[in-house]
């Protein structure tokens, strides 16, 4: 019972991949990107540990559940209860804070309720989402949402001529007929011509019957102005159709801070209940550093049992480097490494023991000088009687391991196999990627290049940062450094952000469905199919899974999907197109003994040597290639890429480009990437600033800050503790600052 034993996996590109795991120890999973690191510690053990547990729960809260399929794996013998803490974001509403996610806020509205005066109600009447305790304007959410109807509405039309500007008001939409087919209106009429009355009616009629309707208008249909029918549509709920037109309620609709609450979300009831002159909502405005002092500051007897804990948990937040967060922060603002230490905070004091903690690298988002806190945490986790599991490439994480399991040797096809399996001090004698990448030596750039010359960002008042100004070298590798929350994101985003210069490359997701692929975002599926038509003689809309070619059973999904009524839902893979998604007649249309679902099959490795006599597709896979996304197939859903691989995929498609004086940014590239990678996502970076762009990182990496050619540390602290520009120059200069917490770790990093 001392080990986890896997017997068998397949799954992905695992190899029949056999391992024990030590029980009770910290054991980092290594290897190369898209090696199958996260398909053996995600898609088997954790899969397999969820889907178990699920079974055990009565089939109405199995239907609640996420539902897991079974892994491909013979057997997992040992296999404890699975705690994942991944980098997902913490998601959300605008109802959903810092403090509420992380129950902080309940001990915060128990603190007012019992020693606030004058005494306004018990803990419920502090909540923001409490009827009783809200902001009647607002109903809680500290802003009020206008409409403009300059936006919403062309005056100089007429219904017929498509007055509603919105996609689904359309004069053909069933939307657009409410007005049309109403008979209260003269549709040939322009908007700027009609009558107060008339204008009144169309757009603030509440909702009522029509006397004598026209007889196209639906017999049970209400009539409802135009800015009612908005606002209920798209507003007030968090709906498919609000995701779907995003793009255009954002056009349309205007936020600003309520009038009446000042955008503290509470009545003015609430509000007067204080507790040393602070309501509970100028409290949790305060960073968390200054919330502790002022939770530190506080004597009264009835008040301390409420205290005590609180701080242990505000402690917590301040010492894994979340110190510079409000409680009042939304949870849809966090980033995904700041929402991993969330969830880990809350794991800390569980008193639950002998599960797995499978942890998704917790080093992303920070700095050399947090990954030490977050340490700290999974050896204390560990401590308490637990496994630990971790999928991580930094080497600070992997020095820490009790146990080393490194899976290569290469990405994808040339992946999935166990390379190691034993001590990182063992580890450290073979020459595998990992421990090769470990032991290389590393110093700053000698020979920096010189900058041509500089961008001025003047006077940045944002956040943290209080009258800063820095100068950017142009044509040269500019490096932000600082630790999580100094400024670094917003000196570079505020200083660029009107810039027509400025190329931001960021990690947020691509608009993206299951229906999306890695072909269709680099423009080349058409290509692909009209190479497969041409040559097979079939129509070019038979290659798309989204058209004629789709398999008529599944609908072009691949997975079928039964719904049980009052059991959980239930996924197979189609048994006609055997998940291809493709109709029999198209899967049979080869070219070279493959056919079009073989094709979105291939890695991207694959796919270049296939198509390497067709000019574009060729160039644009190597493209791929050259950033580290050899491993990842043709087909492969955009909706299952990670931040780090988005970033990359989207540098591809300028490297192809004549992009010159462009100005590209950032902001953490080396997310997900394993340290034998970073060479080649480094000589995208040359590439670009050959063709004479400047280059800035957003970085925490120390391999990567090696490589600058010039320095601007951000700092000294988080918070209202940065914000300040510690070092701006050359390589060598950054080591002498004093105040840099980055210098200390380069320094460490380069006498290694």
């Amino acid at each position: 019972m001392s080990h986890i034993r896997v017997h068998g996996a397949n799954q992905n590109n695992l190899k029949n991949v056999s391992v024990d795991i030590p029980k009770h120890r910290l054991t980092v999973f290594t290897g190369r990107s898209g090696s199958g690191k996260s398909s053996l510690v995600f898609s088997v053990l954790a899969a397999e540990s969820e889907r178990l547990l699920n079974e055990t729960y009565s089939s109405y809260i199995q239907h609640q559940l996420t539902q897991y399929e079974k892994p491909d794996v013979d057997r997992i013998e040992n296999l404890p209860v699975a705690m994942v803490i991944n980098q997902k974001k913490l998601g959300g509403n605008s109802r959903s804070t810092v403090g509420t996610i992380s129950d902080i806020y309940s001990s915060v509205r128990l603190l007012w309720s019992r020693i606030g005066t004058p005494f306004v109600g018990y803990s419920n009447v502090f909540s923001f989402n409490n009827p009783s305790g809200m902001c009647e304007r607002c109903h809680g959410l500290g802003y009020v949402e206008d409409i403009d109807l300059n936006e919403l509405l062309d005056f100089d039309r007429s219904l017929n001529e498509d007055a509603i500007n919105f996609p689904s008001f359309r004069p053909d939409s069933w939307r657009g007929k409410r007005y049309l087919y109403s008979g209260l209106f003269d549709n040939d009429k322009k908007l700027k011509d009609y009558t107060t009355e008339e204008m009144d009616t169309f757009l603030y009629t509440k909702p009522r019957k029509i006397k004598n309707p026209p007889d196209n208008w639906p017999r049970t249909a209400k009539f409802e102005g135009l800015i009612h029918r908005f606002r209920r549509s798209f507003l007030l709920n968090d709906n498919f159709e609000k995701k779907r037109f995003r793009k255009d309620v954002e056009r349309v609709v205007t936020n600003r801070k309520c009038p009446d609450c000042k955008g503290k979300r509470l009545n003015d009831k609430v509000l007067s209940c204080k507790i040393n002159g602070f309501s509970i909502a100028d409290f949790t405005s305060l960073s968390v550093d200054d919330a502790i002092e002022f939770l530190t500051q506080l004597d009264d007897e009835k008040a301390k049992f409420i205290v005590k804990p609180l701080l242990e948990q505000m402690k917590a937040l301040a010492y894994i480097g979340l110190n510079y967060l409000t409680l009042d922060r939304e949870t849809p603002t966090l980033s995904g490494g700041e929402s991993q230490r969330i969830k880990l905070i809350r794991h800390l004091n569980s008193p639950l023991t002998d599960l797995v903690y499978i942890i998704d690298e917790p080093s992303v988002g920070l700095h050399p000088e947090d990954i030490e806190k977050i340490n700290e945490i999974m050896r204390s986790i560990r401590d308490k009687g637990n496994t630990v599991l971790i999928v991580e490439h930094d080497p600070d994480v992997i020095h820490i391991a009790d146990h080393v399991i490194d899976i290569g040797p290469g990405a994808g096809q040339h992946g999935g196999e166990i390379i190691f399996n034993g001590t990182y001090e063992e580890l450290m004698q073979t020459d595998t990627p990992t421990s090769t990448a470990l032991n290389r030596q590393h110093k700053l750039k000698q020979s920096p290049r010189k900058p041509k010359a500089f961008i001025g960002l003047n006077n940045i008042t944002r956040n943290n940062l209080k009258d800063v100004s820095v100068d950017i070298p142009k044509g040269v590798l500019s490096v932000v450094t600082g630790v999580a929350g100094s400024g670094k994101s917003t000196l570079i985003k505020t200083g660029f952000s009107k810039s027509e210069e400025a190329v931001f490359i960021d990690q947020k997701s691509v608009q993206a469905t299951n229906r999306s692929n890695l072909l269709t975002y680099m423009d080349l599926f058409d290509e692909v199919r009209t190479f497969f038509s041409k040559q097979t003689g079939l129509k070019k809309s038979m290659f798309s899974y989204n058209s004629e070619g789709a398999c008529s059973e599944c609908n072009g999904k691949g997975v079928i999907k039964t719904e049980l009524a009052f059991m959980a839902d239930f996924s197979q893979i189609c048994e006609v197109c055997n998940g291809t998604r493709y109709k029999k007649e198209v899967l049979d249309a080869t070219v070279n003994g493959y056919s079009i679902a073989n094709v979105l099959a291939l890695t991207v490795e694959e796919g270049a040597e296939l198509f390497k006599n067709n000019g574009i597709v060729a160039s644009r896979l190597k493209n791929l290639e050259a950033t580290g996304l050899h491993y990842m197939t043709l087909g492969q859903s955009l909706d299952t890429l990670s931040g780090g691989e988005i970033q990359r995929l989207k540098l591809s498609r300028y490297l192809d480009s004549d992009a010159q004086n462009k100005v590209f940014i950032f902001d953490e590239p080396t997310t997900g990437l394993h340290e034998d990678d970073i060479p080649a996502l480094l000589s995208c970076f040359e590439q670009l600033i050959e063709q004479n762009n400047t280059v800035i990182l957003i970085e925490h990496n120390l391999t990567m800050m090696t490589h600058a050619d010039w320095f601007i540390d951000v700092g000294p602290g988080p918070g209202m503790k940065g914000g300040k520009i510690l070092y701006s120059g050359k390589p060598n200069g950054l080591i002498d600052v004093k105040e840099s917490v980055t210098a200390n770790h380069l320094k460490r990093y380069t006498k290694k």
